[in-house]
């Protein structure tokens, strides 16, 4: 199983654990300290020996997201449109109503939690809750 970190840090972690072994440090206690097999701690020294470009991590890029950059775009433009122009009772965007703007546009399918996520880290796009006003508020009687 990949250890949790980033490239650069794997990587600062495997030349460090180099680094001790080269100073008299077992590598079974290199291992142990590190969390990791002492044949990882092997292979890191042997790899070390030959090019220390060979002990850099991979970046783990994770899945492709469905939406590519352009669909992004256009959903974007479609939300900004409002939700009315789209059918919607309300003004309001909900995670469900744009899951089924989502679905409808582009034919692909995302339950309303990942919805979120999407508009939240790849739009910048945060929840608001709309300000809640009082059924017998007066507007009149208040600006005067």
């Amino acid at each position: 199983m990949r250890p949790v970190g980033t490239a650069q840090e794997l990587q600062r972690r495997r030349l460090r654990a180099v680094e001790l072994v080269e100073q008299g440090e077992s590598p079974d206690d290199v291992a142990h300290s590190f969390g990791c097999g002492r044949s990882s701690v092997s292979t890191w020294v042997k790899l070390a020996k030959g090019s220390l470009g060979k002990l850099a991590a991979r970046p783990h890029p994770g899945p492709k997201p469905r939406l590519s950059g352009a669909q992004l775009g256009e959903l974007e433009t479609l939300l900004l449109q409002g939700a009315e122009a789209h059918g919607f009772r309300t003004v309001l965007w909900t995670a469900a109503r744009v899951a089924e703007l989502i679905e409808r546009h582009f034919e692909l399918h995302f339950h309303p939690e990942h919805v979120r996520k999407i508009l939240n880290r790849r739009l910048h796009w945060t929840s608001q809750k709309p300000p809640k006003r009082a059924k017998g508020r007066d507007e009149l009687a208040i600006a005067h």
